[in-house]
């Protein structure tokens, strides 16, 4: 399975799809063997994913590509939390490339107990564990990778391995699509892995009710494929590859949001396996409720940190009669964005509105042999009736004229809608084809609407003055605003000046009472903002939460900081030294 899970992801990638990369039609086979292997004697692969990808994925083909399998797992328990030993979860140094742990050697017992749920579902191979330590969208890096990686079948399964990890306390990552930003699935502590993408079922279709239940690992895509005879859609659309569990454990959004809302307003039930390995149902299927505390809000946006999610009831949209997708061009950013605001301030119902700078749209056509011009361009849709849309577009398209905007031009066949959304999806793998030797610092934040503007001027001046490739993508209509920062991961110079670039913007975003993070989570990149952004007391309360739910701290931990120093600072050291991911 690990040959034919990292073939499948580099063809995927290849093609800039994560969806081959999901599913697995055959039963893995593993083997355990007893006895330890310490980390730091293992030979770790040289493998750069994104610069290396053309001549691994011939060296795949060939046939010439071999790894050496490690018959023997290296363990970790989960760390105390006790803030005094200094460990760094990342935080202040989250942008560093290896996030630092603490390890010690669990018992053999466990991985024998592991077998025993999971059958031959397991591994302990190297390269697989190595595979689902590194995320594949995310520049972030941990300095350990998970002991071993578990594919649960069940809700069953993932209750009796929750319950075997947390009595010896070994920590738990969950693993969806990996295509999540900032390092969400990163083992720093390494661990146990749980892989729920064999749990990707629908359980049931309400079509008068508009709903579905669905277990986690479940794609967008794959859901949107099997809805769409129904005449139903699932309307949150995030990057490709993405899985229903991640989805909900990161509450992402995506460019439909502007219309249907995010992940939050989206689900309406959920189950959850937590630490103690019980299984708790968060609500109900009716649209509404006002019984008891909102668990399933609670648990979304979690990112793994409270439970495991085991099953979703989501709510679904008609697919929209007709849409309209409309392109125009700007002179300048600034201009681009005050139309996308003008455009939500007239009561327009557009159901998408798209930001992309001058660089993005030059790896666009780079990367997939457009003429595009080169200039910063807005993209609209427009959903309805053929004459609703119709008229909207119109709309948007004077007012476009009265913000020196030009070339506003139309596509209504499907096909060519189609192949726009597209390109816009990849965005990422078109700036990897411009700059295939670098990796990208992808960031997103996200301010009230009147101020998207302003945040994007400032933030673009900045950007184009630094020596690195940066594009601009936003999600305009709901002020969520992504920059894509490419930098050489073997200059030191090139990564600090990335995280410069970084922090810049996301202070800027925090001085307009914006937020760090619009749709891509916390993990362990957007930490060092939390305190500046919700207040120390907001973290206290985080904190009391997690420490009812998870006393032992397995549930992927050093993700989300709940851990503020609370009481007084022991003598002798600063609060930098006692939480190093404070700034």
């Amino acid at each position: 399975m690990g040959f034919s899970r990292l073939y499948s992801s580099l063809k995927s990638l290849n093609k800039a799809s994560l969806r081959n990369s999901i599913f697995h039609s055959q039963k893995p086979q593993f083997h355990i063997k007893s006895g330890l292997i310490n980390s730091e004697n293992k030979q770790k692969p040289n493998i750069s994913w994104l610069s290396s990808l053309v001549p691994v994925a011939i060296a795949f083909s060939a046939g010439s590509f071999a790894f050496q399998t490690l018959d023997t797992p290296a363990l970790c328990e989960a760390p105390t939390q006790h803030p005094e030993s200094g460990i760094n979860y990342g935080g202040k140094g989250s942008t560093d490339y290896a996030v630092k742990g603490y390890h010690r050697n669990v018992p053999q017992q466990l991985i024998l107990e592991l077998k025993d749920i999971s059958q031959d579902n397991m591994s302990v191979d190297y390269n697989e564990r190595h595979f689902h330590g590194k995320p594949q969208n995310s520049f972030h890096k941990a300095v350990n990778i998970p002991d071993v990686v578990v594919y649960p079948r069940s809700e069953e399964e993932v209750s009796k391995i929750v319950k075997s990890c947390n009595k010896y306390k070994v920590p738990i990552i969950p693993y969806g699509g990996a295509t999540s930003i900032e390092g969400h699935t990163l083992s720093p502590n390494g661990g146990v892995c749980i892989d729920m993408t064999l749990m990707n079922h629908v359980k049931a279709l309400h079509v008068e009710d508009m709903d579905v239940v669905v277990e986690p690992g479940i794609g967008w895509m794959e859901l949107n494929e099997y809805l769409e005879p129904h005449g139903l859609f699932f309307p949150l659309d995030p990057g490709p590859g993405a899985t229903i569990g991640g989805m909900c454990a990161t509450r992402c959004s995506g460019s439909l949001a502007v219309r249907y809302g995010t992940m939050r307003d989206n689900v309406i039930n959920l189950k959850v396996v937590l630490a103690d390995g019980d299984i708790a149902k968060t609500g109900s299927r009716a649209r509404k409720s006002a019984a008891g505390y909102d668990l399933t809000r609670l648990m979304i946006g979690s990112e793994g940190t409270l439970g495991v999610i085991t099953e979703v009831t989501l709510r679904l949209q008609k697919i929209p009669q007709c849409s309209v997708v409309a392109m125009c061009n700007f002179p300048t950013i600034k201009d681009a964005a005050d139309v996308a605001i003008a455009t939500m301030m007239s009561g327009i119902q557009v159901s998408r509105v798209e930001l992309l700078d001058e660089v993005q749209v030059k790896a666009i056509n780079f990367a997939n042999s457009k003429n595009l011009p080169e200039v910063p361009t807005l993209m609209f849709e427009f959903v309805g009736t053929e004459a609703y849309a119709r008229e909207q577009a119109l709309i948007v398209q004077n007012l476009v004229s009265e913000h020196n905007g030009s070339d506003f031009v139309f596509a209504e066949d499907s096909e060519t809608k189609k192949e726009l959304w597209k390109i816009r999806k990849e965005a990422l793998w078109a700036c990897f084809a411009l700059a295939p030797n670098c990796e990208a610092m992808i960031s997103d934040v996200c301010v009230p609407l009147s101020n998207l503007a302003e945040l994007i001027s400032k933030s673009k001046e900045e950007l184009d003055a630094s020596e690195l490739m940066c594009m601009v993508v936003a999600h305009a209509g709901d002020g969520n605003f992504h920059t894509l920062i490419m930098f050489d991961p073997s200059q030191e110079e090139q990564r600090r000046e990335a995280e410069r670039l970084n922090h810049f913007m996301v202070h800027t975003a925090l001085s307009m009472e914006g937020t760090c993070t619009g749709e891509h989570g916390v993990g362990t990149g957007k930490m060092k903002y939390l305190e500046e952004e919700l207040g120390i007391e907001a973290l206290r309360t985080m904190k009391r939460i997690k420490d009812a739910l998870d006393p032992n701290n397995i549930m992927n931990p050093g993700k989300v900081d709940t851990r503020p120093p609370i009481g007084p600072v022991r003598k002798g050291l600063s609060v930098a030294d006692i939480h190093p991911s404070r700034p």
